[in-house]
């Protein structure tokens, strides 16, 4: 089976680092769905009206392509621990296929045909293969439990902000301070930076250059400034 994508998504996020594990965990993080040729007709998107959240079946394209393994090392679990790679949401699949739950807004608008999202965790770039609404009288059983190994909630930090960072925000997007703050309180750090105080961070985050640090599980935004050869929308 020959499957390609129907579009690609415009996110906040850069790169890997930043970008939240799970999708609705920063319910700030804006996303634009376009969709290409032979996809890109409006009637295509009739109908989801009044639907609050969508599925999107991507494709993790900035994954390193490596033989497949039948076990990984998911950041809930330390990054130390292995398991199944089909009991976690680990990137690294067999097909590099991805399921992302998303906040829909609304249609773009004309001439780009595709829908206006938040709360991605998908990247800048990121292929889409399928859309399908999501039905939470069918999807989302009371008596649901997620896999032994996943219970354990990871911890978010506290953010503070310095007040030269808060001075650069001056001229910059008004939602942009609640974006880097839920973001980082989401803690994107690798597992194996967890624990390491006075740890620097920086990432490019809606077209901004964003440089934080972490003491006692407390993050400081230390500075904000555009990133070369970007908009404020990332672009």
């Amino acid at each position: 089976m020959d499957i390609h994508p129907i579009g690609y998504l415009h996110s906040d996020f850069e790169s890997r680092f930043g970008a939240p594990r799970q999708p609705g965990i920063v319910p700030e993080a804006r996303g634009e769905l376009h969709l290409h040729p032979p996809y890109n007709n409006p009637e295509a998107l009739s109908g989801l009206e009044g639907c609050t959240h969508i599925w999107l079946i991507v494709g993790f394209h900035a994954t390193p392509d490596r033989p497949w393994r039948p076990t990984v090392r998911p950041p809930r679990l330390g990054g130390n621990q292995r398991c199944g790679v089909f009991a976690t949401r680990s990137p690294f699949r067999p097909n590099h296929l991805g399921l992302s739950l998303v906040r829909q807004i609304g249609l773009l608008a004309p001439p780009a045909c595709g829908l206006a999202l938040r709360g991605v965790d998908l990247i800048d770039g990121t292929p889409v293969y399928d859309i399908k609404p999501y039905l939470p009288d069918i999807e989302a059983p009371t008596d649901a439990q997620p896999p032994d190994l996943m219970r354990t909630a990871l911890p978010g930090l506290r953010v503070e902000w310095r007040a030269s960072a808060l001075a650069e925000l001056a001229t910059a997007p008004a939602e942009l301070k609640a974006l880097i703050t839920a973001t980082i309180a989401a803690d994107p750090r690798p597992a194996y930076r967890r624990g390491q105080d006075a740890a620097h961070f920086g990432m490019r985050l809606a077209g901004y250059e964003v440089a934080w640090s972490v003491a006692d599980e407390t993050a400081w935004v230390e500075s904000v400034s555009p990133a070369p050869g970007k908009d404020s929308k990332g672009r």
